[in-house]
């Protein structure tokens, strides 16, 4: 028992910063639970708070990678809404389908990142001050686009499935598990599988490499928790109506730039230029490259944000985006993101993004003033930066 504890306190301290925002999930949800007497965690909730996160979520991974190469980016939030708004014009007045203008707002999307980066990397314009330039026009652009009839309904079935549609269940086995969605299930079974298949056998590799790997009881008690976790969020979202499209959207972007930071050339040069710029480039990395690549991106991300919010409310509006750049960085910071440069997860920012629907959605849900629930938000943001200063000083 004495060599578990020591393992758990050296554990905890050596990965401070990676936990800390899982635990402040919990123990905020577990807070809101306690005050709705349940409703928080009813499966009607909890699907409805995956799906209002999506369109923050992506963002959030966008700028956590901005904010790693040392910049910010102000104008997501309205590129996202006249994003939105092209989507619903192409559709509701063109008669394009879902899929063309799908595509066409995140070609857009990617053209408008590639403009901000060149602004910041051909012409040494702040990145601040370049973007916040955009936020300007988007604002504009958007007012422009729903000025004829204020908002533009979306008749898209296809397209608004997108932002309130489920996967499909499996119609062949009614008879089990009725009240349950049984390709959920399914999905999040072979899921908790394959993370403990993949976890056994990367430490397997990396004790055979001579890495240095986790006490064999943490790393038990690790795996045991995260499929724990996936099989308690499997069930809630099963006894609704399963996976929404806004979730598979989530994993697979989530999935797609963690593979990209983690295993990829491309994602080491983006934290060699965001720890020390005048380092990589005389290492050889192409600084302006990575700048350009890495705001083309968040671009991208803009876009599929826009059709993620516009598919979700089945229409543009006026107001689309307002807010969304603040909640995405403060997603980003909650996540452990350090405005140092060269630090930050994909996944962890996701986490934070999470953090801010929650407490948003549980603020609702008890019928706080909104007045109080930006107060709190201010609160809960400072806080983390303060928590991310405080352990990084302690690092050094």
């Amino acid at each position: 028992m004495k060599e578990f504890l020591r393992h758990l306190k050296e554990f905890l301290k050596d990965h401070v910063r990676d936990y800390a925002m899982f635990i402040a999930l919990f123990a905020i949800m577990a807070v809101f639970a306690a005050l709705s007497g349940g409703d928080f965690l009813s499966p009607v909730n909890i699907s409805n708070l995956v799906d209002q996160t999506g369109y923050i979520a992506v963002l959030a991974i966008g700028e956590t990678l901005i904010i790693v190469i040392r910049h910010i980016d102000l104008s997501v939030g309205f590129l996202s809404g006249f994003l939105g708004a092209i989507a619903a014009i192409l559709m509701q007045f063109y008669h394009f389908s879902a899929l063309s203008a799908i595509i066409i707002v995140l070609g857009l999307g990617t053209l408008a990142g590639l403009l901000n980066g060149s602004l910041v990397t051909y012409l040494r314009i702040p990145a601040f001050v370049a973007t916040l330039a955009g936020w300007l026009a988007y604002r504009g652009a958007l007012l422009l686009a729903t000025k004829g009839s204020g908002t533009i309904i979306i008749t898209n079935k296809t397209f608004n499935a997108i932002g309130n549609g489920f996967i499909p269940d499996l119609p062949f086995i009614n008879n089990i598990l009725p009240n349950y969605h049984k390709l959920t299930l399914l999905v999040g079974i072979v899921a908790a599988v394959l993370i403990v298949y993949f976890s056994l056998k990367n430490r397997a590799q990396q004790i055979k490499r001579g890495f240095d790997v986790l006490p064999l009881d943490i790393f038990l008690i690790e795996l045991l928790f995260i499929d724990a976790l996936l099989l308690y969020i499997t069930f809630i979202l099963a006894a609704h109506r399963g996976i929404s499209w806004t979730l598979v959207i989530m994993i697979i972007t989530t999935v797609i730039y963690s593979f990209i930071t983690n295993r990829t050339v491309l994602g080491r040069h983006i934290y060699a230029v965001g720890g020390n710029p005048e380092a990589a480039a005389l290492s050889g990395i192409n600084v302006k490259k990575i700048t350009l690549i890495v705001f083309a991106s968040m671009g991208f991300l803009s876009g599929l944000s826009g059709i993620l919010f516009a598919s979700r409310l089945q229409s543009a509006t006026t107001t689309a985006g307002t807010l969304f750049e603040l909640y995405a960085i403060a997603g980003a910071y909650i996540g452990g993101v350090s405005a140092a440069g060269g630090v930050g997860k994909v996944i962890n920012s996701l986490i934070g993004a999470f953090v801010m629907s929650t407490l948003t959605n549980g603020m609702n849900l008890l019928g706080v003033d909104i007045s109080l629930q930006y107060i709190i938000l201010g609160i809960v943001l400072a806080a983390a930066v303060i928590f991310d200063v405080a352990t990084r000083s302690k690092e050094r």
